[in-house]
């Protein structure tokens, strides 16, 4: 039997209680009285006292404070502060047990919101190693309270900087170069910027790397237009770190919580890194839009063409495409590719990569996707195949109704947000049917997953 435990001299509200699911982002659901409360780092059958920090919306949010019982699928971290930065939920969870979870919070989304049903999910994809796996590592800069410069993650819903000195799933790379950078800035009089008062020079680190080409992009996002000494600093960067071989001043002097501004400069080398993805080298700047974990993008978008079974007679909308990536590897198997795309530095990405790649078949379109189907509706443009890869608030139902209206034979759904994911395919349901559903890992130790979908017009 549950019992429960008031501390009321320091007003702390603690209880006893048992894990009965995880929540769709990870926490261990537990019951409260009448009170539902999520908890991090609490998993399934595990029984613990657990302080209440706050109420939201109804429910409650807690922390362990002790543990009685562990659960079987338990393992030991490799990092320590998992469970406070907030990167990571299930580090303490075997990673098979991560896959499963995966593929039930797909599943139970399709089916609990999306009402779909009779569809076929295929198991999880997972890594073989799922760790280190980040290409692009961005981290805030502060002092703590001994007035030392520090790095790391934001703790869940604050601008607390947790600091961390090394990620487990980030590039190995990354480290190495924040620490480098953290140790000039004193001798540069590069100091930390301070949000509450606007005082400081450097707000964000950001680190890309390429998998296969082995480049590394360093970005220093600023409060100013440059600083005193930039050409030491970068030389004095370089020579410690000479795996670097690219670094961009980026200007922010907003005060809003968007990581990079709009104006850059480069300090150092091309101002760009490339990689190769399904044979195909892609240009990435600073803000382009590139999948994180390059050896499971790979595996996604294998599995995306796989299932458009494209042809040469066919044409094929790209929608929402970034850097033009997965249009750019399936335009081998179609007549055209249209790619969309609202962000102007994506798309001019997009373009480059296709001339570098000798692509001719694929027109790039800097514009909004919702608007441009919508158009494509009104002319009765001929479009076979829809690939849609939208941000994680899914896409619009104007665009989803345009989908409806211009029966393109085939639609490949690919989401990084199940909920979201499972709204849209309820809309599309109407006129196509679910053929199968592949979850693919791109974030292990998390509680993202990504996912693809195949859809086919019904007879």
């Amino acid at each position: 039997m549950e019992h429960y435990i008031f501390v009321k001299n320091f007003r702390k509200e603690i209880f006893t209680g048992t894990c009965l699911d995880l929540s769709s982002e990870g926490k261990g659901v537990v019951k409260y009285q009448d009170t539902i409360v999520f908890v991090d780092g609490l998993f399934i059958g595990e029984k613990a006292d657990i302080e209440i920090l706050y109420y939201r919306a109804g429910v409650a949010f807690g922390k362990v404070i002790k543990l009685y019982t562990l659960s079987k699928e338990r393992i030991q971290p490799r990092c320590k502060v998992c469970t406070a930065c907030g990167g990571c939920q299930f580090q303490q969870l075997q990673y098979s047990e991560q896959l499963k979870y995966k593929k039930n919070k797909v599943y139970n989304d399709l089916v609990r919101i999306g009402h779909l049903k009779d569809f076929t999910i295929n198991d999880t994809i997972g890594m073989d190693n799922p760790y280190n796996y980040r290409n692009k590592i961005q981290v805030p800069v502060g002092y703590n309270f001994k007035h030392q410069i520090i790095s790391g993650f934001y703790r869940e819903k604050s601008h607390e900087i947790i600091p961390i000195d090394e990620c487990f799933i980030e590039d190995v790379r990354a480290a190495k170069i924040v620490k480098t950078i953290k140790e000039l800035m004193p001798s540069f009089k590069i100091s930390p910027y301070n949000e509450d008062n606007g005082v400081g020079l450097l707000r964000h680190i950001l680190v890309r790397t390429s998998y296969y080409k082995k480049e590394v992009m360093v970005v220093l996002v600023m409060s100013k237009d440059g600083f005193v000494g930039s050409s030491n600093f970068v030389k004095e960067l370089i020579s410690k770190c000479p795996e670097v071989t690219t670094i961009v001043l980026n200007v922010n002097s907003r005060h809003t919580n968007v990581v990079l501004g709009e104006k850059e400069k480069v300090l150092y080398g091309k101002g760009f890194i490339e990689d190769i993805l399904c044979g195909l080298t892609f240009r990435i700047s600073s803000k382009s839009f590139y999948q994180i974990n390059p050896l499971q993008c790979e595996k996604l978008y294998s599995k995306a063409l796989e299932f458009a079974h494209l042809n040469k007679d066919e044409t094929l909308l790209d929608a929402y495409s970034g850097i033009g990536t997965i249009g750019l590897i399936a335009a081998k198997d179609c007549k055209n590719v249209i790619s969309v795309e609202i962000v102007k530095e994506a798309t001019q990405d997009g373009i480059r990569n296709a001339k570098a790649n000798n692509i001719s078949n694929i027109k790039f379109i800097n514009g909004d996707a919702t608007e441009y189907i919508m158009k494509a509706k009104t002319n009765n443009n001929k479009i076979d195949c829809v690939f849609l890869d939208p941000p994680r608030n899914g896409s619009t139902p104007e665009f989803l109704n345009s989908v409806l209206s211009l029966k393109p034979k085939k639609v490949i759904y690919i989401s990084c947000e199940p909920s979201t994911l499972a709204r849209d395919l309820s809309i599309l349901a109407s006129n196509y049917e679910v053929m199968v559903v592949q979850p693919v890992d791109m974030f292990p130790m998390t509680f993202h997953v990504e996912t693809v979908v195949a859809l086919v017009l019904k007879k």
